[in-house]
């Protein structure tokens, strides 16, 4: 019901609000809210919608006695109000139908207001649909869903040990400076071990998207992945045809669409040939090229390439010894028996930590988990 009001419940939410009920069962329904808003809900703007559908399933619900459907006893008793439920769960009269353990659960009818507009289905029940179809039969409203679901798809970032360490108790080394401070209030006598472990730092992400002719079908959709890293932060975005060319800022907008049109309009030369070899080349001499040390770099291309296998090849050396981990994304990979046969493609897969088919929705949420695997 809430994603059907608008609100983003992510897959991650619901796994923390399962387990936020397993670690502190609810006795009562305020237990139960503030376990709810405080798993499922965030952003300030969506607890509106958030009490009224809470209020319309947990409050206003009307339970039988009998534990089973029955007539309404008048029009205007609670029971009215799960007539939208009725209809959907089927006919039924008194004393027969399923339990209401094994019925949907009552919700507010549809012309019920709660405050606001109502927000169409944009997450994952509205494009179940989408998530194995290939992108070039996608419409551009169909890819707008995906663009607003990839918005809340990134459950983590990505993070790498820096040289600053703290205390943990689970730390592998022992401080000696905090420990013999430590000894102080024992007489100099040490009984405690402070041991500490090394801060965690975001780590870099580059991604470098092909926007020549035979990537047309799946260069909106790499936008919108490229969009959902870039509002991280801590990742930097290109794309290339005949050359290269940075779209961090133009991504970073808070409109999706006003985003990949702004990024549209910087690639000039989109949708033409494509020097790959030769834009990496420019990336690695870029002052951004720095952001790849320790980074994950992620390529998106068919591996279709106009220069020299063999300068790929070099230049992806480079890459690999520069990264963290190159993750190489190919949409015909998805394809049924495709086989990395084409020259630059198999003169650069040596040097990938990860080669993915991004044909669909399901696999760019497996991109995105080999990003942020630890």
């Amino acid at each position: 019901m809430l994603r059907r009001r608008g609100l983003p419940v992510s897959l991650s939410a619901l796994a923390t609000f399962t387990r936020a009920l397993e670690a502190s069962p609810p006795n009562d329904v305020r237990t139960l809210y503030w376990a709810a808003r405080i798993t499922l809900v965030g952003r300030h703007d969506d607890l509106a919608t958030f009490d009224a559908v809470f209020d319309a399933v947990f409050r206003d619900a009307a339970l039988p006695l009998e534990g089973r459907r029955h007539a309404p006893d008048s029009a205007g008793s609670p029971s009215d109000r799960l007539a939208g439920v009725r209809g959907a769960a089927g006919a039924a009269v008194d004393g027969e139908g399923l339990p209401w353990h094994t019925l949907p659960p009552a919700v507010a009818p549809a012309d019920d207001s709660l405050d606001g507009p109502v927000v169409p289905e944009r997450l994952p029940s509205a494009i179940a649909g989408l998530h194995d179809t290939p992108f070039d039969d996608l419409d551009e409203a169909q890819l707008v869903l995906v663009g607003a679901w990839l918005e809340g798809v990134l459950p983590r970032w990505p993070t790498r040990p820096s040289r600053r360490r703290r205390p943990h108790p689970q730390g592998e080394r022992v401080a000696l400076r905090e420990t013999i401070a430590a000894s102080r209030r024992t007489g100099w006598e040490t009984v405690t071990l402070v041991r500490t472990r090394p801060v965690r730092r975001p780590r870099p992400v580059v991604v470098v998207a092909d926007v020549s002719q035979s990537m047309q079908p799946y260069a909106t959709a790499y936008l919108h992945l490229m969009r959902t890293l870039a509002l991280g932060g801590h990742a930097e975005a290109f794309v290339f045809s005949t050359g290269l060319t940075r779209v961090t800022v133009a991504l970073r907008h808070k409109s999706a669409a006003e985003a990949v049109a702004g990024a549209t309009r910087l690639a000039d030369d989109r949708y033409g040939g494509t020097h790959l070899a030769s834009s990496l080349r420019t990336l690695l001499r870029s002052p951004h090229g720095h952001a790849l040390r320790g980074g994950i770099v992620v390529i998106a291309s068919d591996g279709c390439d106009s220069d020299d296998p063999q300068a790929l090849a070099d230049v992806m050396r480079r890459v690999h010894r520069r990264a963290h981990r190159v993750v190489w994304v190919n949409p015909r990979a998805g394809a049924p028996g495709f086989e990395p046969l084409v020259g630059s493609m198999a003169a650069a897969l040596p040097w990938c930590g990860a080669f993915l088919p991004g044909d669909t929705l399901s696999a760019l949420r497996a991109v995105v988990e080999a990003v942020v695997a630890p």
